[in-house]
């Protein structure tokens, strides 16, 4: 979709929208164009009982008295309640309204149109990126086509403001944003058979094009530094395990980097302790952590982050096999910690550990983030709507919730303590790798939190929230991309230059 910013006109050709607030009347540009349609939107809004409610569009199909091919209306909700998301919402619910026509470009006008802390520059731009969010397609193994699938989509889109020159200027950064947000969708989207660790490995590779190094570790050099903990995931597997370290350097010289550490199970069978046929699917997305950081690595270097920052995620396949790890096995972590593996299916964790242990020993960094589809526990609790956060650390766990309020990426903190680390201890080694039902995910990142040797970390469970994601205005896709945008914010609100 190409995406343009322009001084407001309505001789725009293809479709025009016009975004209005919940209960105003129309004004400004609004009312000009009801003029020029003799009444019609007015009219229109009677009779359908439009009001302008977040997320609804009214939509009037051949008008006379202008040069569109239809024109519509957009709900942003209520005008104190106006939020960039509301923005995203409207840019989205009309790229997807045409998405049922054979219409191919749309420009959309904001005028009047005020939010708080909310500039009509970057008002203009949210409103671009919803709609560049809603453009995502994943359907490269589709080869037959059905009824529907001749529409071809936006091609064209332009956003006219008063605020033409800031608009573009504030929608750059959020455009290399989205690319992060694809390239997380692609990843978790991807099935298991294409996207092996080798396979992964090899995409995250391509962001030396943006200027991030990028070193794979195989199974030889973890064996040398003595991750068991992670390698014993994959002893199943056909496929090598591997461990990706991708840096950017953006910032001060000598800085300290921020550090994304992500579990990158590729396919999770569940081990010996296998998991159970029905659903078994959608564990080709149990990666989601891992692509998330690659995600945020492409967005950070494609935006030119004025920051330091290490992405390392550890890539493995969970198979059940005559090598494959069993339960009771005892295992030596990289930091000399042993751990008895009382359930094969806790192995995100396993694979955490090493990552974790691996990225403070060699980076010194300035706080940790780690990102899991770690535990089914944590939907129970959360559902899909927040992901849960664990931290040791109250200003990181507060900068996450706000970066995650602003940008409709929720983390919800939940409670760790002594009495929760201590259902992990083992009879038999230093711990084991679950702790029973009870407080399932928070007995998973007390066993983090171990291999952290106290630096500023938080984890972040995002099994409800990385892949079968509900579908809503700016996602139509299995895998969301969730957790590129809240980080992003993170950095950018907190640790950039």
């Amino acid at each position: 979709m190409n995406i343009t910013f322009a001084d407001i006109s309505l001789a725009k050709p293809g479709a025009l929208a016009v975004l209005v607030t919940e209960g105003a009347a129309l004004r400004g540009v609004a009312a000009d164009l009801d003029g020029k349609l003799g009444g019609a939107l007015k009219r229109a809004m009677k009779a359908a009982g439009f009001t302008g409610k977040s997320g609804t569009v009214l939509e009037v199909v051949g008008p006379q008295g202008v040069g569109a091919s239809r024109v519509l209306l957009a709900g942003l909700g209520k005008s104190a309640d106006l939020s960039a998301a509301n923005l995203e919402k409207a840019g989205g619910e009309l790229a997807g309204r045409l998405e049922k026509t054979k219409e191919t470009a749309l420009s959309v006008v904001l005028d009047g149109i005020s939010a708080p802390k909310l500039p009509a520059g970057e008002a203009a731009a949210r409103v671009a990126l919803g709609a560049k969010l809603r453009s995502y397609r994943f359907d490269k193994y589709k080869t037959k086509k059905k009824e529907g699938d001749d529409k071809t989509g936006l091609k064209s889109l332009t956003v006219m403001t008063r605020a033409a020159a800031t608009a573009r200027k504030d929608y750059a950064p959020l455009s290399k944003v989205a690319e992060g947000m694809f390239v997380t969708r692609d990843l978790v989207n991807e099935p298991a058979n294409i996207l092996f660790p080798g396979e992964f490995a090899k995409r995250a590779r391509t962001l030396t094009r943006l200027g991030v190094k990028v070193e794979v570790l195989g199974e030889a050099q973890m064996k040398k530094l003595g991750m068991g903990s992670l390698l014993g995931v994959g002893y199943g597997s056909q496929h090598e395990s591997q461990l990706v370290v991708m840096r950017w350097t953006g910032g001060k010289p000598g800085e300290k980097p921020v550090a994304f550490v992500g579990k990158g199970v590729c396919f999770d069978t569940g081990g010996i302790s296998l998991k159970p046929a029905a659903g078994m699917e959608d564990m080709k997305g149990d990666m989601g952590g891992a692509a998330c950081v690659t995600g945020l690595m492409h967005a950070l270097a494609a935006r030119k982050a004025k920051v330091n920052v290490v992405g390392v995620i550890g890539l493995v396949e969970n198979m059940p096999d005559g090598k494959a790890q069993r339960p009771g096995d005892i295992v030596t972590s990289m930091s000399g910690q042993t751990i008895e593996v009382i359930n094969t299916d806790a192995e995100g964790r396993l694979v955490l550990a090493d990552a974790l242990w691996y990225t403070q020993n060699r980076f010194k960094p300035k706080f940790m983030v780690d990102l899991a589809t770690l535990t089914g526990a944590i939907m129970v609790a959360l559902g899909k709507e927040y992901a849960g956060l664990f931290s040791n650390n109250d200003t990181l766990s507060k900068q996450l919730y706000e970066a995650g309020e602003a940008e409709g990426e929720k983390v919800w903190r939940l409670p760790m303590g002594p009495a929760y680390d201590k259902m992990i201890d083992s009879r038999f080694a230093d711990m084991k790798n679950v702790g029973g039902r009870d407080g399932g995910s928070i007995t998973a990142a007390q066993f983090l939190q171990r291999f952290v040797n106290k630096v500023t970390w938080a984890h972040l469970d995002i099994a409800g929230t990385a892949m079968a994601s509900p579908q809503t205005a700016t996602n139509q896709s299995w895998g969301s991309g969730w957790g590129v945008r809240l980080l992003n914010r993170l950095v950018a609100d907190n640790y950039e230059a």
